[in-house]
């Protein structure tokens, strides 16, 4: 009795191991030819249907990258082939690998709480009716601030009163802006915008620079944008717009510094604020047609006019990159904040930080971090973000797999949501994690 008892108990531990095995070779497993087979015809119906000129797109895991690609043009002139070393523009991905990169680092080194309040950090909300926002509501997307404001429209009038834009073409709104036909006859205001350096002023685009006077008005602006319950999710750039003012008044440094200085650590260098003083235009994609603002294609500068207003250096947008510099952040992550023997975040850290803190709440969002409600296409654990051009960039710490797509579906206009509506980028998330 004793020796069968002795038999089982030995294969149910060969099987215990052997099944152990069995998870740990599927979990490293990766079928290169079938993801990339599935990547290249989703690519090619996108390229014909007009989802966006061009694309890169890597899959990889915690150790290697198994698929590198590049599709398409860099616009639909067709002149230029999308190459490696083109960056994009990340739009909100720029929130979590710039600002909330840093804030992760600060938290790490015990430099910043997450219960620290906006007013006793950054003095200028002091005594407004926002100074009480923690940090960790200003991640959380749950600050009651609203999604937006339209700084920069503060800028702009007309010499007789009539609306910056009209529903209907006209000849007095001959020009499409978004969904929108733009006044032929905008007058921008001298007391805040310069088509001529002036000193001290900040360029925002590359032939506009704007008086810092301005930001007196923004912060104003914002300090009365709480119209939500707080505690509510509400995805709003204003959000990381203060969570940039909190690191840099902590630190007493610029936010492109401080993510710089974590870039060359990683030892990544295609990717940063203002592309043009680290690359080529030529290695740089454009993205839309500005009829309204900047009255311009925007190729090298900031699509995002809220990062614009801010020299191009924002919480909120900003960063440019190409997928390999984004694939060793995502290595990084996966890695317990670990690459290549540095220890870059704390392990403890990046748990907090890519886990749904409200998830009881029905709020499925980390800090930082765009998590998503368990679907057939998002499992709990998932954490990324995703970018209004066109950019997107998931990571599953269980099969220990991350995807990253870039496009600049916004050119030449912000109107063409294609990719949207056929879940391009999610289809490929699935499909990557079979």
């Amino acid at each position: 009795m004793k020796k069968t008892m002795i038999r089982i108990a030995l294969v149910s531990l060969v099987f215990l191991g052997i099944s152990g095995y069995g998870q740990n070779k599927a979990k490293q497993s990766f079928d290169v030819k079938r993801n990339e087979v599935y990547i290249d015809s989703m690519m090619t119906n996108a390229l014909q249907k007009g989802f966006f000129p061009g694309a890169q797109i890597m899959v990889g895991n915690r150790d290697a990258v198994f698929i590198s690609k590049n599709y398409g043009f860099q616009d639909y002139s067709k002149k230029q082939s999308v190459k490696s070393e083109d960056v994009y523009d990340l739009a909100s991905m720029s929130k979590v690998l710039g600002a909330t990169l840093v804030t992760m680092r600060l938290a790490g080194e015990d430099k910043i709480k997450l219960t620290d309040k906006l007013g006793d950090v950054a003095a200028v909300y002091k005594s407004t009716p926002i100074a009480d926002l923690t940090l960790f509501e200003l991640l959380t997307h749950t600050s009651g601030l609203k999604a937006s404001i339209t700084f920069y429209q503060s800028l702009l009038s007309t010499p007789d009163g009539s609306p910056l834009l009209s529903s209907e073409k006209s000849a007095e709104y001959p020009e499409l802006f978004d969904t929108m036909y733009v006044n032929k006859n905008i007058v921008y205001d001298s007391n805040y915008l310069s088509f001529m350096p002036k000193e001290n002023w900040i360029q925002i685009y590359k032939n506009m620079w704007l008086n810092p006077e301005f930001y007196k008005t923004v912060y104003a602006q914002i300090a009365a944008a709480n119209v939500n319950p707080r505690g509510k999710y509400v995805y709003s750039d204003l959000n990381l717009l203060l969570v940039k003012q909190m690191i840099e008044t902590k630190t007493g440094k610029k936010l492109d510094q401080l993510t710089n200085e974590i870039y060359n650590e990683l030892g990544i260098s295609k990717i940063g604020y203002n592309p043009l003083k680290w690359t080529s235009i030529e290695n740089v994609m454009p993205t839309e047609v500005d009829n309204f603002f900047r009255k311009d294609t925007i190729h090298g500068y900031v699509h995002d006019e809220a990062a614009a207003i801010f020299g191009g250096v924002s919480g909120n947008a900003g960063l440019f990159a190409n997928a390999e510099s984004i694939a060793v952040i995502c290595k990084m992550l996966l890695n317990n904040g670990k690459y290549n023997g540095k220890q870059i975040l704390k392990a403890a850290i990046v748990k907090e930080f890519t886990k749904s803190p409200l998830a009881k709440e029905g709020i499925y969002r980390g800090l930082g971090f765009d998590k998503r409600k368990p679907d057939e296409f998002f499992k709990a654990d998932d954490f990324g973000h995703t970018g209004f051009t066109g950019t997107f960039f998931f990571l599953n710490p269980d099969t220990e797999r991350f995807l990253i797509i870039l496009t600049n579906r916004v050119n030449p206009t912000r109107t063409n949501r294609l990719m949207y509506k056929d879940d391009f980028s999610a289809k490929i998330w699935r499909q990557i994690n079979k």
